[in-house]
């Protein structure tokens, strides 16, 4: 009886395996389908040379370099950010809170998970208000306030990450420190965060991912449709998104050529996110190597 159950568990968990892998395939195929009919130079950088459009900072009023610009500063600033906190933050929280300090932290972080990305983007809105009539009179949307609110969103998910990392180690790791005369916090830094770097930075790329597709966030925090078809200029500027682009084609497509633009975005969006996952997978690799020499 135990066997069969064992036979019937491998038999459900290969099969749900199996449709997760169905799923992702049939929708990435239907997407290529779709967008097989714009892909192209022209879709990316219209008639504008590529070079002057990247490096140059020509204007592209009929291509998506913008949004795939804009997406790319708002993943890194928010990161940039959110990484390094909420790497702190969990260090702190596995290894430094103690007692009912440590429960409350713990439950305003599971709070702060919990924030629906679009009352993210209202306290992103509202501080902008409030800074309006206090002492900042022209404070106004932009890049730099959507990362701070994505930041904000994400931070949880890396401070969970960190802390599970590291509450998951053996009991032998947490000795090997302390056995060859390390200070609690020399073994932290020199054998703890090492040893849990996997989950570390997993939960970093799960984070780049959460911020990359958000749109609700980024709506009311400095996206625009159109931002004269430039990358944006600094990070006070309004700017392109692919998440927003997105939304803004299916919500006002006129033609099926503009969705069938729609559907390349969105294959774009998920190259750019399998090619952030595929960076943090190799910088992990590398990581673990040096560490381990």
């Amino acid at each position: 009886m135990r066997r069969y159950g064992e036979r019937l568990l491998a038999v459900a968990s290969w099969v749900a395996g199996l449709g997760v892998l169905a799923v992702v395939a049939g929708l990435v195929a239907f997407l290529a389908s779709r967008a097989s009919q714009v892909l192209g130079v022209e879709l990316f950088f219209g008639d504008v040379a590529w070079y002057s459009a990247v490096f140059g900072g020509a204007r592209v009023l009929d291509g998506i370099w913008p949004a795939i610009a804009g997406t790319l500063m708002l993943v890194f600033v928010a990161a940039a950010m959110a990484i390094p906190l909420g790497m702190a933050a969990g260090i702190y929280i596995s290894e430094y809170a103690k007692g009912r300090f440590r429960t409350w932290v713990t439950l305003m972080v599971d709070v702060l998970a919990g924030t629906p990305s679009i009352i993210m983007g209202l306290f992103g809105f509202a501080m902008i208000l409030l800074l309006r009539e206090t002492f900042a009179p022209n404070a106004t949307t932009g890049l730099l306030l959507a990362a701070v609110c994505l930041a904000l969103l994400v931070l949880p998910y890396m401070i969970r990450a960190t802390q599970s990392a590291l509450e998951g180690l053996p009991v032998r790791l947490r000795l090997l420190g302390p056995s060859l005369g390390l200070s609690h916090t020399q073994s932290v830094v020199r054998v703890l965060i090492p040893s849990s770097s996997r989950g570390i930075l997993s939960g970093a790329v799960l984070s780049l991912g959460r911020a990359a597709e958000d749109t609700a966030v980024i709506m009311l925090t400095g996206a625009v449709a159109t931002a004269g078809g430039r990358a944006p200029q600094s990070l006070t500027a309004k700017f392109e998104a692919l998440p927003f682009s997105i939304y803004v084609t299916a919500a006002e497509h006129n033609t099926v050529e503009e969705l069938n633009v729609g559907f390349a975005m969105a294959l774009v969006l998920l190259a750019l996110t399998a090619s952030l996952f595929s960076g943090a997978f190799f910088l992990q690799r590398s990581l673990e190597r040096r560490w381990r020499a």
